[in-house]
């Protein structure tokens, strides 16, 4: 294939410390962590539109212009489709930072909580997050762990205001976080029609905080759900500054 001179990015691995944050933002699957770097697979696979730019907290990638191949959209595709039949329902773990890669929480069985040796302390609180990763932007609409669930969407802030997130909120429901003041709302709505398009949801519960800004992540749910066309029951929960139930 011929090449040509265009925009296309670039690692410096001088930088990278190979966090992945770079990884979900890809789309085309372009980027792997490989030896403990990120690194670009092919030129063929990287549009050279920049999506990954402003991820990169040490400042390891930049765009270029260069002679490489051309992006190539049906390239791309059988990429993607391979790393779906290599890795199930999700992108395969390998082009994936190793935190975001999906996985379920076993917890003790009644008989295992009073033979294992806690102390009361330990044991007052059980925690009750059943899966990984709970990042919205991290988390596949395929995965999983979403399918015919009640799903609790909370805002970054809640669990730390709320002592008793864990048994009010979280037991026996799937859990997305956000913040719709830092993100990428627009990333989250696309990211949320497509959950609740293909999940079958029993129920929606939304926690958020007080403020101002945290109420754009309501605005965000049910905006999702009106391009969806889908109709979920959704509970609202206001939580204060100082932990207590507002609504």
């Amino acid at each position: 294939m011929s090449k040509v001179k265009r925009k296309i990015i670039t690692i410096d691995e001088n930088k990278c410390d190979g966090c992945g944050l770079c990884i979900p933002s890809c789309e085309e699957g372009a980027l792997q962590i490989i030896d403990g770097k990120a690194r670009l697979v092919k030129d063929v696979y990287c549009d050279g539109l920049g999506n990954c730019l402003g991820e990169c907290p040490q400042g390891a990638i930049k765009m270029i212009e260069r002679e490489a191949e051309p992006f190539d959209e049906k390239a791309v595709e059988e990429h993607l489709e391979k790393l779906k039949r290599e890795g199930g329902s999700e992108l395969d773990d390998k082009i994936r930072c190793g935190g975001s890669a999906t996985r379920d929480i076993s917890r003790f069985s009644e008989t295992e909580k009073k033979t294992e040796a806690v102390s009361d302390q330990q044991s007052a609180v059980e925690a009750e997050l059943s899966h990984w990763p709970v990042q919205l932007h991290l988390v596949s609409p395929e995965a999983r762990f979403l399918q015919n669930q009640d799903l609790l969407i909370a805002a970054d802030c809640v669990p730390f205001a709320c002592a008793d997130f864990h048994p009010r909120f979280l037991a026996g429901r799937a859990l997305l976080i956000g913040c719709p003041k830092l993100d990428d709302v627009d990333t989250y709505h696309d990211k949320l029609v497509e959950i609740f398009k293909r999940n079958n949801l029993k129920s929606i519960n939304l926690v958020h905080m007080e403020v101002g800004c945290c109420f754009g992540l309501s605005r965000l749910v049910h905006s999702a759900l009106q391009e969806a066309g889908i109709e979920i029951p959704v509970t609202e929960t206001i939580v204060g500054v100082d932990g207590s139930i507002r609504q």
